[in-house]
């Protein structure tokens, strides 16, 4: 059963679409008129109403006969940028040039010469998008998460991809290129894919478009939402670097000179002292002192049962948030999280760079077949060299509580954000974890996060 209703609201939206492309306002007003009328006009011995049907009805048909005389011929070039950002409209060139056919008698050479030479008007662009209705498998995990109709198409709405209302064209000229502005609103972070573009041109009444669809198969990075933070000091002091930052000399304590001793097989060429070497005949190594440095985590709780909820996006954006406002070019900035696999971004001096971080965040994904304790043991590994995190978790349980108990056993001073769905937690934290007087843990609901991250 769920296969058939699946089916007819794909095909209902595949309908939708088509009905928006080939139909103008004006037509769908009166494939509206045609409707009421037919249904008033059925029994034509008490109504005169399928007169007006078939006045209406011969319009449409007029329309649609005339549209099919259209005979442009267009080629269309799309520029996307690399990125997009949630919520920021997304804007980028397009070329369109239009051309004419020629005809071989020469009446109608000069015909289309005066047709290429004058200016057409009323097209419109349209876009379209790959995956723009949800899978059968998306369709099911909203079908169980639905209480009702009303919840199935609020749900159905926050899935939804992009915004992209149609462009006005401006008059196109057959002899030059004319570039227009292409805008859509990215509403949900990952790859949004381009398939389509349309020219939607009008015929003479106005009712129907003849339309010309172009494959042009693209697609643009969208970057998760990020909010507004105010000015966050970071607690903890220098810890030493047993990773050894060789590329990250600008952070810590620089590395100075300590002793020479001989070479080992496996040491680096670049510690050679080759004063030494010349003197001694045999290769000797430079040591060097220990490298310290500020180093801070951000983890990010990705496990839920769901593939997809507010809850989650809202905790990857304050994560992008954060590592696109805390300052590292003298500091180092972990970031750890489970997608698939745990993984471990670091940027700062010597490192990877924010724009990198922030395309791993845009393809985070949920974790449903691992425990949290994953993410608990590659945090352990860092331990040592941390001195200060930030846990952005999805809920507050057990296993969260004790993630936070080992941060504070080691000395680190943490900041906890819990982010509760919109009717709020069943329970309130337990805040006595927090040992240290430099910890906070605070409660921000979905549905108001910018205002209690200001409030940090």
């Amino acid at each position: 059963m769920n296969h058939v209703i699946y089916r007819l609201l794909r095909l209902n939206h595949g309908l939708r679409l088509w009905l928006s492309q080939q139909f103008t306002p004006a037509g769908l007003g009166l494939l509206g008129g045609l409707f009421v009328f037919g249904l008033i006009g059925l029994d034509i011995k008490r109504s005169l109403s399928y007169q007006i049907f078939v006045f209406l009805l011969a319009i449409l048909l007029v329309s649609m006969v005339l549209s099919r005389f259209s005979r442009r011929q267009f080629s269309i070039a799309r520029q996307l940028p690399r990125f997009g950002t949630v919520g920021i409209p997304l804007r980028y060139p397009v070329l369109i040039q239009q051309k004419n056919r020629r005809k071989s008698r020469r009446k109608s050479r000069k015909k289309s010469y005066r047709r290429r030479n004058r200016e057409q008007d009323g097209p419109i662009l349209i876009e379209s998008f790959a995956g723009s209705f949800p899978t059968f498998r998306t369709f099911q995990s909203l079908t169980r998460q639905s209480k009702s109709r009303q919840d199935w198409f609020r749900q159905m709405a926050k899935r939804r991809w992009v915004f992209a209302p149609a462009v006005d064209l401006p008059p196109l000229s057959a002899q030059n290129e004319t570039a227009v502005t292409g805008e859509v609103l990215p509403l949900r972070r990952g790859l949004l894919r381009f398939q389509t573009l349309t020219i939607a041109c009008p015929d003479p009444l106005g009712l129907v478009n003849r339309c010309f669809s172009f494959s042009l198969p693209q697609s643009v990075l969208v970057l998760p939402q990020r909010y507004e933070l105010p000015t966050i000091q970071l607690p903890g002091s220098r810890r030493y670097q047993s990773d050894g930052l060789a590329l990250a000399a600008s952070i810590g304590d620089s590395e100075e000179f300590r002793a020479l001793r001989e070479y080992r097989p496996g040491d680096s060429p670049r510690k050679i002292h080759w004063k030494s070497w010349a003197k001694l005949g045999r290769p000797v190594i430079k040591e060097e002192q220990t490298e310290y440095s500020v180093r801070h985590a951000l983890i990010l709780d990705t496990f839920q049962a769901e593939d997809y909820s507010d809850v989650m996006e809202a905790a990857v954006a304050i994560a992008a948030s954060f590592a696109c406002t805390i300052q590292t070019q003298e500091s180092l900035l972990d970031t750890l999280f489970v997608s698939g696999e745990a993984h471990c971004f670091t940027v700062g001096p010597g490192q990877g760079q924010t724009e990198q971080l922030l395309e791993r965040l845009a393809s985070v994904v949920a974790c449903q077949d691992k425990r949290f304790n994953t993410l608990l043991t590659a945090v352990k590994l860092r331990l040592s060299y941390l001195c200060g995190c930030i846990c952005i978790f999805l809920t507050w349980d057990e296993d969260r509580q004790t993630l936070v108990e080992q941060l504070q056993a080691a000395g680190i001073p943490v900041l906890v954000l819990i982010i509760a769905p919109e009717k709020g937690l069943t329970e309130q934290p337990d805040r006595s974890c927090l040992k240290d007087s430099q910890s906070r843990l605070q409660v921000l609901n979905v549905n108001n996060i910018q205002a209690g991250l200001l409030t940090l």
